[in-house]
C-alpha cells in the first residue's frame, strides 16, 4: 500500500526533473559504453561520469565493483551500486539497468549523429536512449524525488548500474552475483527494466531456454556443369534446413504464458560457400537458433537435431557437423504470485491505469541469473521498443512516467 497524498507529492516533483532527465540524456549518449568484443573500450568513461553524477544527487552510498578484463581499454568492466537508506535495512528494492550499448550499426541508417543526442518532439533519439539509459535515469530520479521531498522510504533503496549485459553479463551481473554472497536477498524486491511494451501492461517472469548451432554440411567441390563427379554441400543443407522444421512437431507444446506460445526452430545465419555461381560448393555453413520451452531437455533436442542430419547425410552422402554454440536451459520461473510482480501491478495500475499480467518470453535478459540463484524478479518497463535499431529513441513521457512507478515502488509497505 501507498500513501496516496505522499505518491502525489512524489509524482509532482518528478514531473519537474524532466529538462534535468533530458540533460542526463544527452550526457549518457555522448559516452558510448561499448564493449571490447563489439569494438569498444567499455563502460568507464560513463561509470566515472555517473559516479559523480549520483553524488550530487544525495547518494551518500556508492560502491563501485570492477570485473577484470584485460580486453577493456582501463583493464576492468565497471559495476555501480547506488543506495538510498531505508528506515530498516531488512529489505530491500532494486532496480538493475545496464550501462553498455551495441554499436550503432550502418551509419547511414541514422539521420543524426547517434552520440549526439537529438530531441524531435517527445523523442530523445540517440544509441542507448532506451536500451538502457531511459530506465536508469528514471530510477535515478525516483530515488531523488524521496531525497528531495525529505522521505525516508520504509525500504532501502538500490539502484544496480551493471556491466556487459549486451554481451553475456560474464562481466556485469554474473560477476557480481558470483563475487558477492550477500548482495540479494530472497526477500528483495528486484526489477529489471530490460523488457516491455508500449503499454507498459507486461510483467516478464519467465524465459524460454535458449540454443544455438552451428552446422557445417561437407560434400565435394566440382564444375556446376558437371555435377555428378561432386556432392552438392548446399543442396544438401538446404534440405536439412527444411527437414529441421519438424522439431516444431516433435516439441510441439504450447504454453499460454508465452508468445509465441510455442517452442521455435530458425535457421537465422549463412556463411557464404563459393563465391562463382559455376561451382557446386563442398562446403555449407548455417546457424540454428532454438527458443525451447522450459520443460524440454535440450540435450534430447541436440540428440533429435544429430538424428535428422545422420538422415540428410545417408540420403546425400555427405558429412554433417553440429556445433553446440550456446546452450542456456531456463530457470525456474518467478512466481505469478510473487511479491515483486504484485508490487509491479499496484504501481502500474496507478501510474498507467493499465492491469499489468505476467507473460513469458523467447529472449534472454539478465533476470535468468537471478532466478538460477533462486531470486524472484521481475522484467517490466513501458518502451518504445527501438532497441538496437538505426534512430533508436526513447519517449519523455516513458522516462517520466517509468520514474514514477518506482517511485511507487520505493514508497510501498
Amino acid at each position: 500500500m501507498v500513501d496516496k497524498e505522499v505518491f502525489e507529492h512524489v509524482s509532482a516533483r518528478i514531473d519537474t526533473y524532466e529538462n534535468d532527465m533530458i540533460a542526463l540524456q544527452r550526457e549518457l549518449t555522448a559516452r558510448p559504453a561499448i564493449a571490447p568484443e563489439s569494438g569498444g573500450n567499455g563502460e568507464g568513461e560513463k561509470a566515472r561520469f555517473l559516479m559523480e553524477y549520483c553524488k550530487s544527487k544525495g547518494f551518500v552510498s556508492l560502491e563501485r565493483i570492477d570485473a577484470p578484463d584485460s580486453n577493456a581499454s582501463e583493464g576492468t568492466r565497471p559495476n555501480i551500486i547506488a543506495t538510498l537508506s531505508g528506515a530498516t535495512d531488512n529489505q530491500s528494492v532494486w532496480i538493475l539497468t545496464h550501462m553498455d550499448v551495441v554499436p550503432p550499426g550502418e551509419r547511414g541508417l541514422w539521420n543524426q549523429d547517434p552520440y549526439k543526442l537529438t530531441v524531435e518532439g517527445r523523442k530523445l533519439i540517440g544509441r542507448g536512449t532506451e536500451d538502457n539509459q531511459q530506465d536508469l535515469i528514471s530510477s535515478i530520479f525516483a530515488a531523488q524525488a524521496l531525497y528531495d521531498e525529505g522521505i525516508t522510504p520504509e525500504r532501502t533503496i538500490r539502484l544496480g548500474f551493471v556491466a556487459d549485459e549486451e554481451t553475456g553479463s560474464e562481466k556485469g551481473l554474473s560477476f557480481l552475483l558470483e563475487t558477492r554472497d550477500n548482495l540479494f536477498r530472497s526477500d528483495d524486491i528486484i526489477v529489471v527494466p530490460d523488457f516491455g511494451d508500449e503499454q507498459g501492461g507486461m510483467i516478464e517472469v519467465a524465459e524460454k531456454s535458449i540454443l544455438w548451432m552451428r552446422v557445417v554440411t561437407k560434400g565435394r567441390q566440382c564444375h556446376a556443369s558437371t555435377p555428378d563427379e561432386g556432392t552438392n554441400a548446399f543442396t544438401a543443407a538446404s534440405h536439412l534446413v527444411v527437414a529441421l522444421d519438424g522439431l516444431a512437431t516433435v516439441y510441439g507444446d504450447d504454453s499460454p504464458l508465452f508468445h509465441p506460445s510455442r517452442s521455435t526452430f530458425e535457421a537465422t545465419k549463412k556463411e557464404a560457400n563459393v563465391p562463382n555461381i559455376n561451382t557446386i560448393p563442398g562446403e555449407d555453413v548455417f546457424y540454428f537458433d532454438c527458443r525451447v520451452l522450459p520443460h524440454y531437455d535440450l540435450d534430447r533436442i541436440i540428440t533429435t537435431i544429430r538424428d535428422i542430419s545422420s538422415g540428410i547425410e545417408e540420403r546425400f552422402g555427405v558429412t554433417i557437423e553440429t556445433e553446440v554454440i550456446q546452450a542456456v536451459p531456463a530457470p525456474l520461473p518467478t512466481a505469478d504470485d510473487a511479491p515483486v510482480v504484485h508490487a509491479l501491478a499496484e504501481a502500474v495500475r496507478d501510474v498507467y491505469g493499465i492491469d499489468a499480467a505476467p507473460v513469458g518470453i523467447g529472449g534472454g535478459t539478465v533476470a535468468a541469473h537471478l532466478r538460477k540463484k533462486g531470486y524472484p524478479v521481475a522484467v517490466w518497463s513501458r518502451l518504445a521498443k527501438t532497441a538496437h535499431q538505426p534512430n533508436e529513441y526513447c519517449l519523455i513521457d516513458n522516462m517520466v512516467g517509468n520514474a514514477k512507478v518506482y517511485a511507487h515502488l520505493f514508497l510501498q509497505r
